[in-house]
Protein backbone atom coordinates (compact mmCIF):
# COMPACT_ATOMS: atom_id res chain seq x y z
CA UNK A 1 0.00 0.00 0.00
CA UNK A 2 1.29 3.51 -1.22
CA UNK A 3 1.42 5.71 2.23
CA UNK A 4 0.69 8.59 0.21
CA UNK A 5 -2.92 7.05 -1.03
CA UNK A 6 -5.37 7.45 1.53
CA UNK A 7 -7.88 4.54 2.50
CA UNK A 8 -11.54 4.92 1.73
CA UNK A 9 -12.03 7.08 4.25
CA UNK A 10 -9.32 9.71 5.86
CA UNK A 11 -10.25 10.88 9.87
CA UNK A 12 -11.60 13.52 9.56
CA UNK A 13 -14.06 12.06 7.25
CA UNK A 14 -14.95 9.18 9.73
CA UNK A 15 -15.33 12.20 12.21
CA UNK A 16 -17.36 14.21 9.59
CA UNK A 17 -19.68 11.05 8.90
CA UNK A 18 -20.13 10.92 12.29
CA UNK A 19 -21.21 13.88 13.24
CA UNK A 20 -23.46 14.33 10.30
CA UNK A 21 -25.20 11.04 11.47
CA UNK A 22 -25.37 12.53 15.05
CA UNK A 23 -27.07 15.56 14.05
CA UNK A 24 -29.43 13.15 11.82
CA UNK A 25 -30.51 11.75 14.37
CA UNK A 26 -31.00 14.04 17.12
CA UNK A 27 -33.33 16.06 13.73
CA UNK A 28 -35.21 12.75 13.29
CA UNK A 29 -35.98 12.50 17.09
CA UNK A 30 -36.73 16.10 17.52
CA UNK A 31 -39.18 15.64 14.63
CA UNK A 32 -40.88 13.03 15.68
CA UNK A 33 -41.13 14.66 19.23
CA UNK A 34 -42.99 17.77 17.65
CA UNK A 35 -45.63 15.83 15.97
CA UNK A 36 -45.95 13.92 19.24
CA UNK A 37 -47.42 17.61 20.55
CA UNK A 38 -49.68 17.89 18.25
CA UNK A 39 -51.63 14.86 19.59
CA UNK A 40 -52.02 15.73 23.38
CA UNK A 41 -52.74 13.73 25.65
CA UNK A 42 -56.56 13.92 27.17
CA UNK A 43 -57.25 13.47 30.85
CA UNK A 44 -60.80 11.50 30.27
CA UNK A 45 -62.53 12.04 33.68
CA UNK A 46 -65.89 10.26 34.74
CA UNK A 47 -69.50 11.86 33.66
CA UNK A 48 -70.38 14.54 35.83
CA UNK A 49 -73.95 12.71 36.41
CA UNK A 50 -74.15 9.04 37.86
CA UNK A 51 -77.37 7.06 39.07
CA UNK A 52 -77.54 6.27 43.10
CA UNK A 53 -79.85 3.58 42.70
CA UNK A 54 -83.84 3.50 44.17
CA UNK A 55 -84.77 5.38 46.35
CA UNK A 56 -86.39 2.22 48.00
CA UNK A 57 -82.61 0.96 48.39
CA UNK A 58 -81.80 3.74 51.21
CA UNK A 59 -83.33 4.11 54.82
CA UNK A 60 -83.94 6.81 56.50
CA UNK A 61 -80.95 8.09 59.05
CA UNK A 62 -78.38 6.13 56.77
CA UNK A 63 -75.05 7.65 54.87
CA UNK A 64 -74.48 5.62 52.04
CA UNK A 65 -70.62 5.52 51.07
CA UNK A 66 -71.31 3.14 48.69
CA UNK A 67 -70.07 5.59 46.20
CA UNK A 68 -67.51 7.21 48.00
CA UNK A 69 -64.72 5.59 46.41
CA UNK A 70 -65.67 6.05 42.77
CA UNK A 71 -67.05 9.28 42.95
CA UNK A 72 -66.66 11.07 46.30
CA UNK A 73 -70.02 11.45 47.09
CA UNK A 74 -72.18 10.26 50.38
CA UNK A 75 -75.55 10.05 49.61
CA UNK A 76 -77.69 10.60 52.75
CA UNK A 77 -81.51 9.75 53.56
CA UNK A 78 -83.48 11.67 56.28
CA UNK A 79 -86.82 11.86 56.86
CA UNK A 80 -86.95 15.37 54.86
CA UNK A 81 -85.55 13.57 51.78
CA UNK A 82 -82.22 12.97 50.31
CA UNK A 83 -79.13 15.07 49.40
CA UNK A 84 -75.33 14.43 47.91
CA UNK A 85 -72.48 15.83 50.53
CA UNK A 86 -68.98 16.12 48.10
CA UNK A 87 -66.84 13.67 49.99
CA UNK A 88 -64.21 16.77 50.56
CA UNK A 89 -62.66 18.39 53.39
CA UNK A 90 -63.49 21.73 53.51
CA UNK A 91 -60.16 22.26 55.13
CA UNK A 92 -57.49 21.11 52.51
CA UNK A 93 -59.11 18.85 50.25
CA UNK A 94 -58.80 15.02 52.53
CA UNK A 95 -61.09 12.85 52.19
CA UNK A 96 -63.22 12.61 55.50
CA UNK A 97 -64.62 9.15 56.93
CA UNK A 98 -68.02 8.53 58.38
CA UNK A 99 -68.34 7.28 61.82
CA UNK A 100 -71.36 5.27 62.21
CA UNK A 101 -70.98 4.60 66.10
CA UNK A 102 -70.37 8.68 66.56
CA UNK A 103 -72.80 9.95 63.94
CA UNK A 104 -70.76 12.42 62.20
CA UNK A 105 -67.76 12.81 59.43
CA UNK A 106 -64.56 12.94 60.57
CA UNK A 107 -61.12 14.13 58.70
CA UNK A 108 -58.06 11.49 59.13
CA UNK A 109 -55.68 14.58 58.37
CA UNK A 110 -56.63 17.03 60.95
CA UNK A 111 -59.30 16.39 62.53
CA UNK A 112 -62.25 18.71 61.11
CA UNK A 113 -65.75 17.06 61.81
CA UNK A 114 -69.16 17.63 60.54
CA UNK A 115 -72.64 16.44 61.60
CA UNK A 116 -74.52 14.22 59.40
CA UNK A 117 -76.00 17.35 57.14
CA UNK A 118 -72.01 18.69 56.32
CA UNK A 119 -72.23 21.41 58.97
CA UNK A 120 -68.85 21.67 60.63
CA UNK A 121 -68.24 21.48 64.21
CA UNK A 122 -64.49 21.02 65.04
CA UNK A 123 -61.39 21.43 63.75
CA UNK A 124 -60.10 23.83 61.61
CA UNK A 125 -62.82 23.41 58.47
CA UNK A 126 -63.18 26.87 57.84
CA UNK A 127 -67.24 25.55 56.30
CA UNK A 128 -69.42 22.69 55.97
CA UNK A 129 -69.43 20.16 53.54
CA UNK A 130 -70.44 21.21 49.73
CA UNK A 131 -73.42 19.27 48.04
CA UNK A 132 -74.59 18.25 44.77
CA UNK A 133 -77.61 18.48 43.14
CA UNK A 134 -80.06 15.03 43.45
CA UNK A 135 -83.05 14.38 41.09
CA UNK A 136 -85.11 11.61 39.89
CA UNK A 137 -84.24 10.20 36.74
CA UNK A 138 -86.57 9.10 34.06
CA UNK A 139 -86.01 5.73 35.33
CA UNK A 140 -87.04 6.27 38.91
CA UNK A 141 -83.62 6.17 40.29
CA UNK A 142 -81.79 9.07 42.19
CA UNK A 143 -79.64 11.19 39.88
CA UNK A 144 -76.56 12.73 41.24
CA UNK A 145 -74.89 15.54 39.38
CA UNK A 146 -71.83 16.96 40.24
CA UNK A 147 -71.57 19.84 38.12
CA UNK A 148 -74.08 21.49 40.02
CA UNK A 149 -72.14 22.25 42.98
CA UNK A 150 -74.19 23.67 46.13
CA UNK A 151 -71.24 25.84 47.73
CA UNK A 152 -71.91 26.11 51.55
CA UNK A 153 -71.07 29.34 53.84
CA UNK A 154 -69.88 29.13 57.57
CA UNK A 155 -71.99 29.80 60.47
CA UNK A 156 -75.31 28.55 58.90
CA UNK A 157 -77.07 25.59 58.55
CA UNK A 158 -76.55 23.80 54.78
CA UNK A 159 -80.09 22.90 54.82
CA UNK A 160 -81.74 26.67 55.57
CA UNK A 161 -78.65 27.67 52.96
CA UNK A 162 -79.59 25.79 49.95
CA UNK A 163 -83.34 24.27 50.41
CA UNK A 164 -82.94 23.12 47.02
CA UNK A 165 -80.16 20.79 47.60
CA UNK A 166 -82.36 18.64 48.92
CA UNK A 167 -84.86 16.16 47.38
CA UNK A 168 -87.72 15.21 48.85
CA UNK A 169 -88.89 12.33 48.90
Amino acid sequence: MDPQKPGIWSRRDFFSRIGWAGFGVFSFLSLIGFLRSAFPRVLFQPPSTFKAGFPSDYTAGEVSDKFKQDYRVWIVREDEGFYALFAKCTHLGCTPNWLQAEDKFKCPCHGSGYYKSGLNFEGPAPRPLDRFQITIAEDGQLLVDKSMTFKMQAGAEPDEQYPQSILKA
